[in-house]
């Protein structure tokens, strides 16, 4: 427990909420003492983060409409940015998963870590307050907000590898959905983006907008063009 405080930079005074917020579905369905995995608390993080992101840019872009807000906000909050964020106190180390997720690298997936940092944000909410939680996020994901604001992380990926394919005269793209996962309240859907029909990559996310715009970023890193 210390070394997981140490690593978010946040020590609890209920340690039963980080345990939870750490908990994915798949390790509380194999386990017999623990029923209860970090879905709900993921529910909440998101408000959490929703509001502190929406808060800050507001006060930081005060000659911003609202439509440019909810783009930087949008590419803040989603699945890769959160994924990215996350790396910085390694929270994929720490999420217990069951045992054929953590055999099929999901460990590395990065709906499951996402979905586990915004539960770790209302787990802090929980125990130390808005105000506590809104200082947590906002100092660990200062950098991004801050290339946001600047314009320089708002992109759109589908967009993106359409212009770069188009430069090297190269082919149509297209995406398809290859899987949807989990309840109705917690869907994820992979998306595989083919050119000329052929399968390139993949990518997840809440929705599949989200999902494309993944899988087409992951293109582009493949592409060598991020």
């Amino acid at each position: 427990m210390k070394n997981i405080e140490e690593a978010i930079g946040y020590t609890f005074k209920d340690k039963t909420l980080l345990l939870k917020a750490l908990t994915h579905s798949s390790y509380a369905n194999e386990s017999k003492k623990e029923r209860e995995s970090n879905e709900r608390l993921e529910f909440l993080g998101d408000s959490v983060l929703s509001i502190a992101i929406s808060d800050y840019l507001f006060r930081l872009l005060p000659g911003v409409d609202e439509g440019r807000l909810s783009k930087y906000r949008a590419a803040l909050v989603c699945e890769q940015s959160l994924y990215d964020v996350s790396k910085q106190i390694s929270l994929s180390e720490f999420v217990r998963l069951g045992r054929g997720e953590e055999m099929t690298g999901g460990r590395e997936r990065p709906s499951i870590i996402s979905d586990a940092f915004e539960a770790l944000i209302a787990a802090i909410y929980l125990d130390g307050g808005m105000e506590t939680a809104r200082g947590w996020v906002i100092e660990l994901m200062r950098g991004a907000i801050d290339d946001v604001a600047a314009g320089h992380r708002f992109n759109d990926y589908k967009t993106m590898l359409q212009e770069a394919l188009q430069k090297g005269a190269k082919g149509k793209v297209t995406y398809r959905t290859v899987a949807e996962r989990g309840q109705d309240h917690n869907k994820e859907f992979e998306v595989e983006v083919l050119v000329d029909n052929v399968p390139r990559n993949r990518g997840t996310g809440h929705n599949k907008k989200e999902a494309e715009q993944n899988a087409a970023h992951t293109a582009l890193i493949g592409m060598g063009l991020q």
